[in-house]
């Protein structure tokens, strides 16, 4: 197939780009490296362009016979998205609204959609299915939640076909291929965690010890990046024989507590980590766990990566050896 990738000079998007290189996909990368990085991109064509740039999109498509689009552009911070709500609709709304129009305009009806666990907010139940209540808690959610909406109209009004993919916590990386989840502003746990270890100059803090887990903190779910891009992979068979919008949940099912994270990053580093209590965070839940019976059943989505070591080694070894475009500490 041919396959645009919009975000892939990101973490999901560049592990998506080398799954479907290694399959025999021709892929071109749509991204204005705003975070992402020209060194992620290792496999297919690039066009720098812009969501919020209708022309720059229309050139992209121009004269591309693409089968469909895989789409992980989006501002992804939380507390900003509470601080720049403007900034995440524009980007997360409005520039889908844009990639859609020009897909429309070129003739492309299949989207795989990058959405989130965020659209949830905070969970009802311990694990979280398709069916789960939809109330997000902060603008990022908010506008994950207003796309999937979009799609689901699009499909009633245009025919387009689509697939939503909730991710709960993506981690771990390539290292011998060189891609790794490479943040300037980091805010997920493990990298964190593994920066720690590498003496970085900023203090590990853990936000709240007092909540009702095994514990005291957060509980999560941690899914590797690779079994992330082999459930878009099947997300376009998916939609071969399956019209109309649909969603799935992603995430390995078991959860981890912050504690567990950073004793697992210990014994594989061999580094002592050092961290302090901070008070909670305002939305954190307790506990945040998927339940992905449905990507099982209809995508049949088998996660290799269920267990949090190889999980958290694959990111250590990417980390402790960056790549000379991602400097240690950056």
């Amino acid at each position: 197939m041919d396959i645009l990738i919009c975000g892939g000079a990101g973490y999901i998007g560049s592990h998506m780009a080398h799954w479907l290189s290694e399959r025999g996909h021709r892929i071109t990368i749509l991204d204005n490296l705003s975070t992402g990085h020209r060194g992620a991109m290792q496999w297919g064509d690039f066009v720098e362009a812009d969501l919020l740039d209708p022309a720059s999109l229309d050139n992209a498509f121009q004269g591309r016979n693409f089968d469909a689009v895989m789409h992980f552009c989006a501002r992804s911070l939380v507390g900003e998205s509470v601080t720049q709500p403007y900034a995440y609709y524009a980007n997360n709304v409005t520039g889908t609204l844009n990639l859609l129009k020009a897909m429309r305009r070129h003739d492309v009806g299949r989207i795989v959609f990058s959405s989130t666990a965020a659209v949830f907010g905070s969970p009802v139940s311990p694990r979280i299915d398709e069916d789960h209540p939809k109330n997000p808690i902060n603008p990022y959610g908010a506008s994950k939640l207003m796309t999937e909406r979009i799609l689901a109209d699009a499909a009633t009004a245009y025919g387009l076909r689509s697939v939503a993919l909730r991710y709960f916590n993506a981690a771990g990386a390539l290292p011998d291929h060189g891609i790794g989840e490479a943040h300037a502003c980091e805010t997920h746990l493990i990298p964190n965690v593994l920066r720690a270890a590498l003496g970085g100059d900023q203090t590990l803090k853990i936000f709240g010890d007092d909540y009702a887990t095994p514990d005291g903190t957060c509980v999560r779910d941690y899914v590797h990046v690779q079994d992330l891009a082999q459930a878009h992979a099947l997300a376009l068979a998916f939609m071969e024989n399956n019209e109309g919008a649909h969603t799935f949940n992603l995430g390995n099912g078991r959860g981890f507590s912050v504690r567990e994270v950073i004793d697992c990053a210990r014994a594989i580093s061999g580094q002592e980590i050092a961290y302090e209590i901070a008070p909670r965070r305002e939305g954190d839940p307790a506990t945040l766990v998927a339940s992905s019976q449905k990507a099982r059943e209809q995508l049949g989505w088998e996660p290799r990566w269920t267990e949090l070591e190889p999980i958290i080694e694959s990111a250590w070894q990417w980390h402790r050896n960056p790549p000379s475009w991602f400097p240690r500490h950056a």
